[in-house]
């Protein structure tokens, strides 16, 4: 892979689970091996998916977004109320994901900072056009790509409680727990920190 490409499409393969979500942290937190692993993703199929291809990728998506986090935000995850586990589970996909840090902190911040009231469909596309500047590989994304891209990234901003629902995209004023913001400063995840506290 070129050292050019910054953008992944991969936020395609799903939003925040956050219900498997709290199944895989769980897992994560007592240091299940590669063997408890796939037992229990394959075998018991803890996600409840349909089929264990379905299971597996759902569980390298989940598992992928998490470990660039720690055992502390796993258990806000894992242990959190629904309102700090899911702004949990978007921190750590903002670590996993440079393309979602870019539209929160290019895009949906300049929709914040000129008062506009809903998230309009054009920005992502304009978005997409930046995007092609930084990393001339997002051109060949196709159009399927580009809106279900565009349709993960509206559903992840909803279940956050950034946007009222995916249908009106009306913004809501959003503000970072005190305990996810003192622990991403801790750390230093300062960028995941910034994008997501809109103005």
């Amino acid at each position: 892979m070129s050292s050019s490409v910054i953008y992944s499409a991969d936020l395609t393969a799903g939003s925040l689970k956050l219900r498997e979500s709290r199944i895989i942290a769980g897992l994560l937190l007592v240091g299940a091996d590669e063997k408890t692993f796939r037992e229990a993703v394959v075998t018991a199929n803890v996600l409840q998916t349909r089929t264990p291809a379905t299971a597996v990728r759902l569980a390298r998506l989940i598992r992928g977004r998490l470990s660039g986090m720690d055992a502390v935000l796993w258990r806000m995850v894992s242990e959190g109320d629904k309102t700090l586990a899911t702004q949990a589970l978007l921190a750590a996909t903002l670590k996993h994901s440079r393309l979602l840090r870019d539209f929160m902190d290019l895009g949906l911040r300049d929709e914040y900072r000129l008062l506009h009231t809903e998230l309009e469909m054009a920005l992502w596309t304009r978005f997409l056009i930046g995007c092609e500047s930084r990393d001339p590989s997002v051109a060949r994304w196709s159009d399927s790509t580009r809106r279900r891209l565009r349709s993960t990234v509206f559903q992840i901003l909803a279940q956050a409680e950034i946007l009222a629902d995916t249908a009106s995209r009306k913004l809501k004023k959003f503000m970072v727990l005190p305990e996810l913001r003192d622990y991403l400063a801790a750390r230093g995840d300062l960028t995941v920190l910034n994008c997501l506290q809109m103005p």
